[in-house]
Order: structure tokens, then sequence, then C-alpha cells
């Protein structure tokens, strides 16, 4: 507390448990310090996949199909069909495990279980990986970056991330009703769960449109990043974004009338 109080604002860039699911913005909060990015409310919905499923649903939102397993009924489940093993709750892709034979499911299982007491394995989503970026402004208007696609086969894993070797392209190339479906669901997303600064949202664009994967409502954020990529495409370089995310966390800590809508960055 008494680093924090010789702030005047904090960007809390800390993945997994006790970072972006909203812990780092509620200790923030609780020392009257401002903070950029989502509180603890829109961190601990967004974490929580199971959590987003349901929200996403309600939204009119598709999700993967899926079955919650906890240690107790995690043995009496039973593989028929490529699942994807993954925690309700860690961050950078860790314990997530796609299962194409039935002889792996119980490794993936106990390396899921061993980073949450809860797990999902949800069916596997057939379609282009596609990221998008939503900036808040403090007048409730919405700015969505060009879209990012990850080109790869299997999972976008740990080592995927932070190796440097991922093939990623940005913007995307997409019709202009897929990437209109796209923004809106991301934009109905971020919004739903209350998120502030920036989230990335990603999503499977499969033949009957967008499948929701997950919400990163502290996404990777350093220079190589997939979020500063994604604006950079537009033209607002690193620095430049990182200045607009604190100048609109100070602004909105000073409060600010708030209005509907979006817009996309041009290319």
């Amino acid at each position: 507390m008494r680093t924090l109080s010789g702030c005047d604002v904090v960007i809390p860039v800390v993945h997994g448990p006790r970072g972006e699911d909203g812990t780092l913005a509620a200790l923030c909060d609780l020392a009257g310090i401002t903070c950029v990015g989502s509180g603890l409310r829109a961190g601990a919905l967004g974490m929580d996949k199971q959590v987003t499923k349901l929200i996403a649903a309600d939204r009119g939102i598709a999700t993967a199909p899926a079955v919650l397993l906890t240690a107790a009924t995690a043995a009496s489940y039973r593989w028929t069909s490529p699942v994807v093993i993954k925690p309700v709750a860690a961050g950078s892709s860790r314990g997530v495990t796609l299962v194409a034979e039935p002889a792996g499911l119980a490794v993936a299982l106990a390396a899921a279980l061993a980073l949450d007491d809860r797990v999902l394995a949800e069916d596997v989503i057939s379609g282009r990986e596609i990221d998008l970026a939503v900036l808040g402004h403090p007048d409730g208007t919405r700015t969505v970056a060009p879209p990012l696609e990850i080109v790869g086969d299997g999972i976008f894993g740990y080592q995927d991330k932070y190796g440097g070797h991922a093939d990623l392209r940005v913007p995307a190339s997409l019709s202009d009703a897929d990437r209109t479906a796209l923004e809106t669901a991301a934009v109905t997303m971020f919004d739903a769960l209350g998120c502030a600064g920036v989230a990335r949202i990603d999503f499977f664009l499969t033949a009957t449109g967008p499948v929701l994967n997950e919400i990163n409502t502290m996404p990777g954020f350093t220079e190589h990043s997939q979020v500063p990529k994604m604006f950079a495409a537009a033209g607002l370089p690193y620095i430049e974004l990182v200045d607009l995310l604190v100048t609109n966390a100070l602004t909105s800590r000073r409060g600010f009338g708030r209005h509907a809508g979006h817009a996309r960055y041009s290319e």
C-alpha cells in the first residue's frame, strides 16, 4: 500500500489469478489509486470461462459446447470426440490441452485440475482464430482495432504466445459481414462484463458465424503483443496507446458523461 500511495496511476499488467482476475484492480481501489483497465467485477467475470459462457448465451453469442468438471466428477467423464481440456480460471493458456484420443484424457484432466478446482471439457471448434481489441473511452464510446488472425494448427498455447514464433496476421482478411459480426459480438461482451480500458476478445470464425473463445480483460501488453500490434496496424503506436489508456483512466476517475456507440480504427 505504501508503494501504491506514491503512484498517480497503475497499469496492472499481470496475467492469471491475482492479476487479471481483478485482484490487483481491487487493491488499487482500496488504496484510492487510479487503475488502468477493468475493475474487480469485470476481471473476475472475464477470468471465469464458465461464467463468460453464461453471459455470452444471455446476449445471444455462441460459445463452444462444454462440460464443467471437478475432481469429483472428472473420473466419470467419457471421451467420445476430440475436446479441449482447460482450467476454468487460469491465464496464458496454462493447463490447456487438446485431447484428440481417449488415452490422453487423464493426463490432460490432471494438468488442468492442478491449476483450478473446475475444468471445462470443451468441444473442438473448426474455424479461423480471430482476435479483436476493444478500447473503452470515458464518454462511453468504444473503438475496435483492426482484427488479428492467428494462423496455425492446434492450440495457440503458452509457447506460441511467448516464444515469438506465432504467425499473427493483422489486419485479418475478412468480409464486411464477418467483420461487422465479430465487432458487434466483441463490443457486446465488453459491455456485458463491464470492461474498461482495453480488452481482447477472441473468437473462432466458423461457417455459421463467430463463436466466442474467451475474453482477456488484461491482455498481454508488450510492444509485440497482440493488442498493441492491432492498434499499431491502425496507426496508433505503442507509446501513444499506453498514454491514451492512462489519460482515459484519469478522466474516468474524475467522472464523465456516457453515451453509447462504437467505431473502428481505419486501416
